[in-house]
This record gives C-alpha cells, sequence and structure tokens, in this order.
C-alpha cells in the first residue's frame, strides 16, 4: 500500500538521563545536563533532521519531568524542526492544562508542536499527582477524550468520572496550526492500535526488543481498524520509534553505547522481573533483523530501510543513546544522522513510493 506521499521524516527523541558515567562514576550537574540537550537539539536542527522528542519521566535518573519548558526553550533557538513529547503522559494530567502548554508552544515555535500521548512506560506519575492506579486505562482514554474534543473547538462541553465537568467553557490559546498533531504512543498492545486507527491518530510504535516482522502486525491491524472506522489508513502516519547509537565505526558504536545501555535496561529489568541483557543477546539485537539501531551510517541507512518495506511508515525516531554517552560522541551521532543517513534514506524512500 503507497502511503500519501509524505516525505520521510527522521528525528531524535530524549528522556534527558542523568546518570553517573560508567567509567569515571562521575555525573554532569543538572544545568550542565540541560545545556547540552539544548545544543543536541539545536545541532538536530541545523542538520536537518525532522523532530525532535522529549519523553515525561518524574524519576531520579531523568531530568525532564516538564519537557514543554524545555521544547519551549528549543523552540527560541531552533528554525524548522518540529518539537514533540515522547510521550506526554496524559493519564496523569490534565487534558487543558496540556492543551494550554502545547497551543503556547505552537505559538512559540509558528507551528512546530506536537502531542505524542501515552499511558507511559513508568508509573510514578500517578501517586506523585493523585491518581489510582487501578483507573490507569480509565483514565487515559477519558482524557484523550477530552483532549482531543478541546483540539476540535474553542469552548468546551464535557463531564466524565476522574475530572470535573466543562460547560461551555472556552480553552486559550488556541494553537498556531489550525489543527495540532496529536500522535498516540504505544508499546504493542493491540487495544492501543485499535485505539489508535479508529480514532484516525497518527501512532507511535515503541520496538525497543525483538524482531521487527513481530510487530507488522499491529502495524496492519492500524489500519485496518482505520479503514473499519472510516479513515483513510493511507493519509494516517506511522511513526517506527527504536533505541541506538551511531559513530563513524560500527564497532566503536557498539563497545561505547552498550555499557551504558546495559545498565539502564537491566535496572529496569529489576524493577519489572526482566533476565539480565548479556553482550551476546544485545549484539543480536544490533544486527540487521534485531530491534536496536547501533552501527555506522551504512547499518543504519540500512536497517531503517528493511524495517520500511515490513511497515510503510512514514517515520523514524531514534532514541540516540542511553544513559552516559559523551557529549561530544552524541554531537557527532546527530551529525551523521542529519548529513550521511536522513539524505540517502529520504531518497530512496521517495524513489519507492513514486
Amino acid at each position: 500500500m503507497k502511503n500519501n506521499q509524505r516525505p520521510f521524516e527522521i528525528g531524535i527523541y530524549s528522556f534527558v538521563e542523568l546518570t553517573p558515567h560508567l567509567t569515571t562514576g562521575k555525573t554532569v550537574s543538572a544545568t550542565e545536563r540541560m545545556a547540552n540537550l539544548m545544543e543536541t537539539i539545536e545541532l538536530a536542527d541545523q542538520v536537518g533532521l525532522d523532530v525532535f522528542a522529549l519523553g515525561e519521566h518524574h524519576r531520579v535518573e531523568y531530568i525532564s519531568s516538564a519537557p514543554v519548558v524545555i521544547l519551549a526553550a528549543a523552540a527560541a533557538r531552533t528554525k524548522n524542526i518540529r518539537l514533540s513529547t515522547a510521550v506526554t503522559v496524559l493519564s496523569s494530567a490534565d487534558p487543558v492544562r496540556v492543551f494550554q502548554d502545547f497551543a503556547t508552544l505552537d505559538l512559540l515555535s509558528k507551528g512546530r508542536a506536537e502531542i505524542m500521548a501515552g499511558r507511559g512506560s513508568f508509573i510514578e506519575s500517578f501517586p506523585l499527582f493523585g491518581y489510582d492506579l487501578k483507573h490507569y486505562n480509565e483514565l487515559f482514554e477519558e482524557k484523550l477524550e477530552l483532549l482531543l474534543k478541546i483540539r476540535e473547538s474553542e469552548k468546551v462541553t464535557w463531564s466524565g468520572r476522574h475530572r470535573a465537568a466543562i460547560d461551555n467553557l472556552g480553552v486559550y490559546p488556541r494553537s498556531h496550526q489550525e489543527k495540532m498533531p496529536v500522535w498516540l504512543g504505544v508499546g504493542g498492545t493491540p487495544e492501543s492500535v485499535v485505539r489508535a486507527g479508529s480514532l484516525g491518530l497518527p501512532m507511535a510504535l515503541a520496538i525497543i526488543g525483538g524482531m521487527p516482522e513481530r510487530f507488522a502486525p499491529l502495524a496492519d491491524l492500524y489500519r485496518e481498524a482505520a479503514t473499519e472506522a472510516g479513515h483513510d489508513p493511507s493519509s494516517l502516519a506511522l511513526s517506527i520509534n527504536s533505541h541506538g547509537f551511531i559513530e563513524d565505526d560500527a564497532k566503536q558504536a557498539a563497545d561505547d553505547y552498550f555499557p551504558s545501555f546495559h545498565a539502564a535496561m537491566n535496572k529496569i529489568g529489576r524493577e519489572r522481573g526482566w533476565s539480565p541483557i548479556t553482550r551476546a543477546q544485545f549484539d543480536e539485537q544490533i544486527t540487521l533483523r534485531g530491534s536496536d539501531f547501533v552501527g555506522n551510517p551504512d547499518n543504519i541507512i540500512e536497517k531503517i530501510l528493511f524495517q520500511h518495506e515490513i511497515f510503510n511508515h512514514q517515520r523514524f525516531m531514534i532514541q540516540l543513546g542511553l544513559g552516559s554517552i559523551e557529549h561530544k560522541k552524541m554531537m557527532r551521532a546527530i551529525e551523521l544522522l542529519g548529513t550521511k543517513i536522513a539524505p540517502v534514506v529520504r531518497e530512496e524512500i521517495a524513489r519507492r513510493n513514486s
């Protein structure tokens, strides 16, 4: 199935980790980490990448609990790159405030804001903001309904179980874009995929483990759900979001990336009962048919195009580095992604779609 001929987009997402360097044991200050982040967003814009997205987390190892504030600062220092989240934890947020924050960002950036809404991969925000985890699914469904209603109409009338009702009240400011994009971030559950398709919303599918072919049925399900709901599936965008790292030398990329990746994933694994990841498993994950994009530019180009044959997606997002990657190496990775990888991928996918 051909897509709607929209240009293929390539971007970066970050959770803005603040973790010790595994060799030196030192942790940069939060202030320095934020300054480094601003430099990476500026460079991503300068080398022609399409999107930069920030995750929302409320844990000690991350400093992006207020991503829209960071994106607003980035809006003043960039010209073209779209500014998004990955994800906004909508279940524990107020949709009115979410819309107002992003509409403000959209005005500041002159139409470059996006919302990527999701339920989040961690649960700290629920007790922090006074929500009960037993309402996990219901909170998201209800708040997404309200957010979309606010996007559609300046005056809103709405009622639900988990927020005070709104009776014909205006929500301001309105966005610069007539219809600010709202993406749904999903982690692989069929119910979430069907929701995105049924609502006719662009979907970001996170693939952070396993062979990509295993996720192909979810892309099919998304488009089937869209069709059944009366939406044109060719008009909907699908993003594949994955981990990775890029250097001029493939082996060096793997060697630099693995220690912090290993530490970060095993920390989460201990919390969730996963088995520790080994170097052998990691080496398998960075092969062509694995989940992670680690290597030199040729490796990454090959893998994006390989997955495009599977998903026919319109956007690729990479979480560059995980943990304590040196800033200068992160900057080089962004440069390679924008100057060596993105032009080749865009040209080939345009050729395929012509």
